[in-house]
Parts: structure tokens; C-alpha cells; sequence
């Protein structure tokens, strides 16, 4: 059983997660979840055991001086709580940790047992990948789930890819068999300019958080860094006539593919964002995570909150199952390796070590990343 010491009753609790590596191009989902938690003052209420999922050859740990005493910080994923105040005030559970080396269903089965203890409505996991888009243009940002409903009801995109995937399309399906409500949100960064970080990108998906859960999001000096980064690669790509010549070519594909929504879907959205800013809202929230059934999950039997026990650590790993990279239908992205194009429906996977996959993300913008990230090492880089 999971004892929560110090963390009062949350109101209408979402809980917002990324993780560094493979699905962070750019570190902008990362950087993301870090603004959240800078700007609303978290504080940090668990920690997951690092022995239990990674591999410290691959994510090793760190030494630094504390007023001259050594000190070591290994690589773990945190859980922390902010308190949202206003008219409407609802709380947010921020995930921020590094992708696991092993353990997967373990991993997502604890995250799971924190969002049913603290009464989480609804999981929003935050993604980046590489993709064929101009920097000069606004980010494109996909929002995709596994639940029928959840697409209708919130304009998002019903995932259908079917592919190789990493930490977050995981977490996305177990939430879904948990019964959980879960959304992931994708941006793509060009992969000709991928070195983070991409505060850009960055902006753009808590942009997108912001319209989804209904809370104004106070962004800091963001708005002029994403300005500073962009005219800094402006001032990159102009030296270079070959690449000022593909980013043109860039520009005028996306201009063509988004005439119509310019127009119409997109002026309404950053309309509804200015009302809001003058006036916060609140946001939606479906259902409360609980346990059940057979699923490798924890399940949700459509009562009230339960207490769950902290999962047991599985025996022998297996290989885990294939599952998102991005396609415009969404799911996964990735700094990854060439993702395979858009497709969906995703499978529960088994345990072992996922980086010991070649997986590749999925592509939501219908980008097409060109190199990301090592799985062994979680390094991004882009030809």
C-alpha cells in the first residue's frame, strides 16, 4: 500500500508527465513539465527506486559537492504536486523522470497506483519527435488517445499506429486498460535544428495543455526565448544558401497542407486562449483511477478511490510489444529513429528491456524524423 505523508486531498487532480530520451526531441517535453513545476512552486512528494528500472551504464549517476561533501544523484523519476489557485482552482500531479532501461509494466503500474491514490481524473503525457517542419512556422502539436470517447468528446485524434514505441505510448496504454483517461501531446521539432533546447517547442505544448485541461498557464520569459531561438536559427540558416533553400521549401508544403485550418479551427483556438488568459477556467476531468481485472494493468472497476499495493517486481522480463511512433492519427513520437509511417492500434507489451528494441517514434505532425535518438543511450542528434 502507498503511504502519502504531507500531500493534502487535491481537487480534480491531472496528472501531467514526460520523460527524458528517446520521446523528447529537443527536450521540449522535459522542459516543459520542469516550467510547470518552476512556475507553481511543486513540491516533491515521491520518488521511484532507481535499482528497480535502470540501467546506470546507460543513464549513470552523478557526483557533486554539497559545501565540500560528496554527494551522488542517481537518475529516477519524480512525482511532485502543485497547487493551481483562482475562481476555479485544480491541482496537477507533475511526472518528470528519464525513460526506463527496464521493468516497464512495473514502472507504469506505480505510476498507476500514485494516480489512484491521489484521485488523478486524467494522465496527459507530453511527447516531442524530429519531423519535416520549418521552424519559422508555429509548432504543429498533436493531441491523440486510445479511448473513442475521450477523441470525440475533447477534438482529439484516435490513435490507430502500430509500430515500435517507448515509454510513453506505455504509459498511455496502461492507462487505458486501468480505465484511466489518458492523452498524449506531440511536437514536432525540425529535425534539421534538434539540439535542445527548443523552447519553441516547448511553448507550443503547454499551449496545447493549457486549451486541454482549461488552466492558464503563467509562461515566464518563454514567449521571448522562443523568439531569441528562432531568430537565432534565422540567422543560421541564412548563412547557408542550400539550407535556406530547403527550409522554403518546408514553409510552402506546410503553408499549402494548412490553408484551410488557418482560417478556421486554429484563429478559433488562440481566440478561446485569449478569453481564457483575461480569465482562467478550470478543465475537464473524466473518471478516477482504481484497480481490477485481469489485465497486466491495474484496472478501474467504476467505483470509488481504492488503495492499491505497490506492484510486485516481476521475475524474467520478456519483450515488450510493439506499439506507437506518431502518425498523423498520433500516439507516440520520438526523437527516434525512422518511425514507421501512421498507422495504430497498439499492444500491451510484455516485460524486459525495452532499449534493447530498435523502436522509432510516431509521427503526429506527419513528420518524418530522420535520426534520433540511440535507445541505448538516449542521446538525440538529427542529420
Amino acid at each position: 500500500m502507498i503511504e502519502l505523508e504531507g500531500v493534502p486531498e487535491l481537487i480534480d487532480p491531472v496528472m501531467v508527465a514526460a520523460f527524458e530520451g528517446w520521446n523528447d526531441a529537443g527536450d521540449a517535453a522535459s522542459t516543459a513539465v520542469d516550467h510547470l513545476d518552476r512556475e507553481w512552486k511543486g513540491e516533491v512528494f515521491a520518488a521511484l527506486d532507481a535499482e528497480d528500472y535502470y540501467d546506470f551504464q546507460v543513464n549513470r549517476p552523478t557526483v557533486f559537492l554539497d559545501n565540500g561533501v560528496r554527494k551522488i544523484t542517481w537518475p529516477t523519476t519524480r512525482l511532485s504536486v502543485v497547487r493551481v489557485g483562482g475562481d476555479k482552482p485544480r491541482d496537477l500531479v507533475l511526472v518528470r523522470g528519464i525513460e526506463p532501461s527496464m521493468r516497464w509494466r512495473s514502472f507504469c503500474n506505480e505510476l498507476l497506483a500514485f494516480a489512484h491514490e491521489l484521485g488523478v481524473e486524467m494522465v496527459v503525457i507530453l511527447g516531442a519527435l524530429l519531423g519535416d517542419t520549418p521552424h519559422t512556422r508555429p509548432v504543429p502539436v498533436s493531441g491523440v488517445t486510445s479511448d473513442p470517447d475521450l477523441a470525440r468528446t475533447m477534438d482529439l485524434e484516435e490513435t490507430r499506429y502500430e509500430g515500435p514505441t517507448g515509454i510513453v505510448g506505455i504509459l498511455q496504454e496502461a492507462c487505458t486498460h486501468a480505465g484511466v483517461p489518458a492523452v498524449s501531446l506531440w511536437a514536432a521539432v525540425p529535425h534539421y535544428v534538434s539540439q535542445p533546447p527548443n523552447p519553441k517547442a516547448t511553448l507550443a505544448l503547454l499551449n496545447r495543455l493549457e486549451d486541454l485541461i482549461g488552466l492558464r498557464i503563467p509562461l515566464g520569459e518563454l514567449p521571448e526565448d522562443a523568439r531569441a531561438w528562432q531568430l537565432g536559427v534565422d540567422q543560421l540558416a541564412a548563412e547557408d544558401s542550400e539550407v535556406a533553400e530547403y527550409v522554403q521549401t518546408l514553409e510552402e508544403a506546410r503553408d499549402t497542407a494548412e490553408l484551410p485550418e488557418a482560417s478556421g479551427e486554429a484563429i478559433a483556438r488562440e481566440f478561446e486562449r485569449y478569453l481564457r488568459r483575461r480569465e482562467p477556467g478550470t478543465g475537464p476531468g473524466p473518471g478516477v483511477a482504481t484497480e481490477g481485472g485481469d489485465s497486466p494493468f491495474l484496472r478501474d472497476p467504476g467505483s470509488g478511490r481504492t488503495r492499491p499495493p505497490k506492484p510486485e517486481q516481476p521475475g524474467p522480463e520478456s519483450v515488450p510489444g510493439a506499439e506507437p511512433v506518431p502518425g498523423p492519427e498520433g500516439g507516440e513520437g520520438s526523437s527516434g529513429e525512422n518511425p514507421p509511417g501512421e498507422a495504430a492500434s497498439e499492444e500491451a507489451p510484455s516485460e524486459e528491456n525495452p532499449s534493447d528494441e530498435n523502436p522509432s517514434g510516431e509521427n503526429p505532425s506527419g513528420a518524418s524524423p530522420e535520426r534520433g535518438e540511440d535507445p541505448e543511450d538516449g542521446n538525440g542528434s538529427a542529420t
